[in-house]
């Protein structure tokens, strides 16, 4: 029952379409042709399968059915490769310097589907001219906390070896957002090196509470089973699975990024204002009228817009260190 309860969750926290959400008012005018489109292409979808094999699966469908015309649009190359023994997809713009930063990418997905690997890192690898490995970290709930985390920060040692940590940036979207946060407070922890930049796109950093959001758009119910799935036994209060909660002063420079009708956007902006409170570089964009985490899915204006508000604020920050 939980699991089925869970799975429920993950449909809205996977950053996939077929988000059916609690608030059912009609998408503003004010959205562009393309959104709208995209929205009511969305709308129209079957709803998700019963099974977490068959949802991996279609998450799988969805990653090359919206990736691969993005890689083409971009003229992005993609790999599968494999970094201190995880799996990732490393994503190579034409542009790219051999020396240049590097950014690592924790895809979205609810913590039990990839929903990102792809969708997420071909505008940003374009728009920034840096290579993106983006890690296909171990799923709940055969693997719980700390078992993504670990597979994260494995790939980041890999990539201490090659850069320095100022030319490092890092960000996640939904529960990628929330895994790269749990990095940096893992890193803090064990005094190593933080990246140079973070991109903490539609995510939560204090998992042990819901927020207004949730409560607007989510059952809060399956949302907190959906935690206890990836959690197992930890205290979601451990500020490893919860850095909202710690010591944020001496954080990297971070950008939220959000939407209004996002149902993250209360516990994004919430860390995003903890930074701001601790003299943490920090900046929050809300986009009017948008979904959880549109971009990783609908083709969009407003898709361009928050791609390149990302790459504006990764040149900016990793291209200081030059």
């Amino acid at each position: 029952m939980i699991l089925r309860t869970a799975l429920a969750a993950a449909a809205l926290f996977a950053a996939t379409p077929a988000m059916a959400q609690l608030v059912t008012a009609p998408w503003p005018d004010e959205l562009s042709p393309e959104a709208r489109a995209g929205l009511a292409a969305d709308d129209a979808r079957p709803s998700e399968p019963a099974s977490i094999e068959d949802r991996r699966v279609r998450a799988e469908a969805i990653q090359q059915a919206v990736g691969q015309p993005r890689l083409r649009r971009y003229g992005v190359r993609m790999a599968d490769a494999e970094i201190a023994g995880v799996p990732v997809r490393i994503f190579t713009p034409g542009d790219a310097l051999a020396d240049g930063p590097v950014l690592l990418n924790l895809h979205g997905g609810g913590f039990l589907v990839d929903s990102g690997s792809i969708t997420e890192n071909a505008a940003v690898a374009a728009l920034t001219g840096y290579r993106v490995v983006a890690v296909r970290y171990r799923l709940a709930p055969e693997h719980i906390f700390p078992a993504a985390a670990d597979d994260a920060l494995a790939v980041y040692r890999a990539l201490l070896a090659e850069h320095s940590p100022g030319r490092i940036g890092l960000y996640g979207t939904s529960a990628g957002a929330i895994l790269a946060a749990e990095l940096v407070a893992r890193l803090r922890a064990e005094n190593l090196p933080q990246p140079g930049a973070l991109g903490f796109f539609s995510g939560t950093a204090d998992l042990t509470r819901a927020g207004d959001s949730v409560v607007l758009f989510l059952d809060p119910a399956s949302v907190a089973s959906l935690v206890a799935l990836y959690t197992g036994t930890r205290d979601p209060a451990d500020v490893l699975i919860s850095p909202g909660r710690g010591r944020l002063a001496g954080w990297p420079p971070t950008l939220c990024l959000s939407s209004g009708r996002d149902f993250l956007l209360g516990a994004t902006a919430d860390f995003c204002r903890a930074l701001d409170a601790a003299g943490v570089p920090s900046n929050l964009i809300v986009f009017d009228g948008l979904p959880h985490a549109f971009w990783s899915y609908i083709d969009a204006p407003e898709t361009d817009a928050a791609f390149a508000a990302m790459a504006r604020f990764f040149r900016g920050r990793l291209e200081e260190t030059q």
